[in-house]
């Protein structure tokens, strides 16, 4: 379940101050508190009378968090209004992404009527319209500034009469005129058999004694055949289990294609960035092939794969880089939701051409190896030419290689050259590579690639947790809301600041045009310092561990000399070797517990002096309870949809039997509590109701319950159990305790 924006939880500007709508009692640790953005108005660029809600919170495993809110301005939505708050391991401010350039102080009365602004709206479709929506009254803030608009949604089908279209129409409600659109609708443009992959294995579903091209293991994605229609789409079956011929005149051979491609861009997504499928939630994703007659595109219309068939109904397009591409479009949307015009609207689709070309790559095909030419399988333009170059996008005759000016008014499908270009060049380098030859732009300095790996994992981390709706190229009013100062933010968390993937950044940028104003890399020799992992937990009188690392990110290496503070009483600290090399030098950090030790969570800060600077890191330390009734595991355990997860606590040296009011205290952050049922299940197996889908749409579950579990032996293994039983919302259990 999904709940609204304007659910409760949202926290509430108005007359200056901030206020929250649930209790202090629900805000999530990995969420700041009010008083946190209270501090920090200038930052989002608060004003008055604004809402927020929380859309999505993500815990990097330092402990560091970054959570993404939308925004509504007197009660209207504020369209480019999202904005993400970065936290530090110990929860305080870091930073935040944000799109607008000012706070917004425009009057909410709209001097259009909304009669008006649909039949201004309707004047934008080109095609046949079927439906259109009821104009919606809000703050159009896509270019940094706010607007009074109506967004109207056209719905119909194309010149061509077999595209499908939601076309989101903006109309400034002052004086009627059209502002932008976009669709919702995004195209192309312009053992099995496949056609383009060869033999390939493919996942399918036994229905008694016929197969079906269902895939149990990628979330139950399934294909089917449209038939050269527009509406029914019928699921391949099969009586052997052996799919198409790899000719198109079979019609399983396209399915396969289609198959094969949704199983494994589902694949890249959950080994390489950990998202678990295009959706997030396991779900795998329908596939609709032979759709329309002669159709010679393909589309992701948020739910679903279409494909056409091509000119002539020949050249089916499910190859497997158009799959990966179009499919990436949910993962854009589900992440940023890059607004699909303008700048934004390149970065959009350029996500899709680079994560399209990293699922060619990560398949590992020998009939379709990977390359950095988009759609070059299709034969889209009859002259057996891709759709797009990356390593110069001008060899298409319109897109941009190099930023400009104009950039922002080209359709997105061009307006993505710069960050093709500038993906290419950071993976692969400019000049002759393997894979084409990558030009600079204008007088820019050469660069060295630093490989597809530590590019893509850059380019996701930037998508995930720092692009807000309407990032752009360059922005002079807002410079920090660029993808330039983003992808370095990325490769600074990922290999450090001024690492050398922080510099090929910077250099991949500027030989595309696009310049930043970024923070000078520290001059003479500098370091950074990481512990892995970043948190522990333990009895008292037990020990955790951790390995500190330090990475060189300037100059010269240098011996660090280590140690630890901010550590409970009872604690110590010890490294071997109590020193170490700035340039990959690694020490094992020991943190012994005294019996005494009182229970709780500390962020022990690591220090790393040198001769030339010193740098910092934390380790957070979870103390449990002492041995005897209670307990406490501070582990967090993800939550994910439709799934039941435990966390466990043993008890000992507690010889007798549990209270009538044995307390379970739980801290348990998910973005719709209505989904979960809570229980706790006592060492015998017996099971102890917490929670059952209560709660509504409020966030989260933080709260002491008294449970009578005089009954139960006290001594053994305690479990929290945590099922979700709904789709879309997901979790974690922070932490719990358990007094008996």
């Amino acid at each position: 379940m999904k709940r609204s924006i304007a659910a409760a939880g949202a926290l509430l500007l108005t007359g200056g101050m901030l206020a929250a709508i649930a209790s202090p009692a629900d805000a999530s640790p990995s969420t700041p508190a009010p008083a946190a953005l209270q501090a920090h108005r200038a930052d989002i660029r608060a004003a008055d009378s604004e809402a927020y809600a929380v859309a999505r919170s993500r815990k990097d495993a330092s402990g560091a968090s970054h959570t993404r809110y939308t925004r509504t301005y007197h009660g209207l939505r504020v369209y480019g209004g999202d904005f993400v708050v970065h936290t530090a391991p110990d929860g305080s401010f870091a930073s935040a992404s944000v799109g607008l350039h000012a706070p917004l102080t425009l009057g909410t009365s709209a001097a259009v009527s909304k009669t008006a602004g649909a039949a201004k709206a309707k004047s934008a479709f080109r095609g046949t319209i079927t439906a259109v929506g009821s104009p919606e009254l809000f703050v159009d803030a896509s270019d940094g500034t706010g607007v009074l608009a109506y967004e109207t949604v056209v719905s119909g089908w194309l010149a061509d009469g077999q595209t499908p279209s939601k076309l989101h129409v903006i109309t400034d409600a002052t004086t009627n005129a059209v502002r932008g659109a976009f669709d919702e609708i995004e195209t192309v443009q312009g053992t099995g058999n496949s056609i383009y992959s060869g033999a390939v294995p493919i996942d399918t579903t036994l229905s008694g004694t016929t197969y079906q091209m269902i895939d149990p293991s990628h979330g139950n994605g399934r294909t089917c055949d449209m038939n050269n229609g527009t509406s029914t789409c019928t699921t391949f079956t099969d009586a052997d289990n052996v799919w198409g011929t790899g000719a198109n005149s079979n019609r399983q051979s396209a399915g396969v294609d289609a198959h094969f491609g949704a199983a494994v861009t589902f694949d890249y997504y959950k080994n390489v960035h950990g998202r678990n499928g295009i959706f997030g939630n396991g779900a795998g994703v329908p596939s609709r092939v032979h759709y329309g007659n002669a159709y010679v595109n393909a589309f992701w219309d948020g739910a679903q794969m279409t494909y056409g068939d091509g000119s002539g109904n020949s050249r089916p397009l499910v190859a497997l880089d158009v799959a990966g591409h179009e499919m990436s479009h949910g993962v854009t949307e589900a992440l940023a939701g890059l607004v699909y015009s303008g700048e934004s609207g390149g970065l959009n689709e350029a996500t899709s051409d680079i994560f399209g070309s990293m699922v060619e790559f990560y398949a590992n095909n020998a009939s379709d190896p990977g390359d950095y030419q988009i759609g070059e399988k299709i034969n889209i333009n009859g002259n057996n030419t891709p759709l797009r170059y990356m390593y110069n996008p001008t060899l298409d005759g319109s897109s941009h290689g190099c930023w400009s000016t104009t950039t922002k008014n080209v359709d997105v499908h061009y307006s993505s050259g710069p960050a093709n270009h500038f993906f290419f060049n950071l993976a692969e380098g400019t000049g002759a590579t393997a894979y084409g030859t990558s030009p600079v732009c204008g007088s820019a300095p050469a660069v060295v690639g630093i490989g597809r790996a530590k590019a893509e994992k850059i380019w996701y981390r930037a998508l995930d947790v720092y692009f807000t709706s309407n990032t752009s190229y360059v922005n002079t009013s807002n410079p920090g809301n660029t993808a330039r100062a983003y992808s370095l933010s990325a490769a600074t968390d990922l290999y450090g600041t001024c690492s050398v993937e922080y510099k090929a950044v910077q250099a991949a940028w500027t030989a595309v045009n696009v310049a930043g104003n970024d923070a000078a890399c520290p001059t003479g020799n500098d370091f950074s310092l990481a512990a892995a992992p970043a948190s522990g937990s333990v009895n008292p009188g037990s020990s955790a561990t951790s390995t500190i690392t330090a990475t060189l990110t300037n100059g010269s290496a240098q011996t660090v000399a280590l140690t630890a503070s901010g550590l409970p009483s009872g604690a110590t600290a010890s490294f071997s070797p109590a020193s170490i090399n700035s340039a990959g030098g690694t020490s094992t950090l020991t943190i012994a517990t005294s019996a005494s030790t009182p229970s709780g969570t500390y962020a022990v800060t690591i220090t790393g002096t040198g001769a030339s600077s010193t740098r910092t890191t934390t380790f957070s330390l979870t103390v449990n309870g002492a041995p005897g009734c209670t307990g406490t595991n501070g582990n967090d355990v993800a939550i994910p949809d439709n799934t039941t997860v435990t966390s466990t606590i043993t008890i000992s040296g507690c010889n007798r039997n549990a209270s009538a009011t044995s307390s379970v205290n739980v801290a348990i952050y998910h973005t719709y509590r209505g989904d979960l049922v809570v229980d706790v299940v006592a060492p015998d197996g017996s099971v102890y109701n917490l929670s059952n889908r209560s709660g509504g749409s409020a966030d989260n579950i933080i709260q002491n319950f008294t449970v009578n579990l005089s009954t139960e032996a006290a001594n053994g293994t305690w479990t929290l159990r945590v099922r979700d039983a709904a789709s879309l919302d997901t979790g974690r259990i922070d932490t719990w305790t358990l007094t008996l």
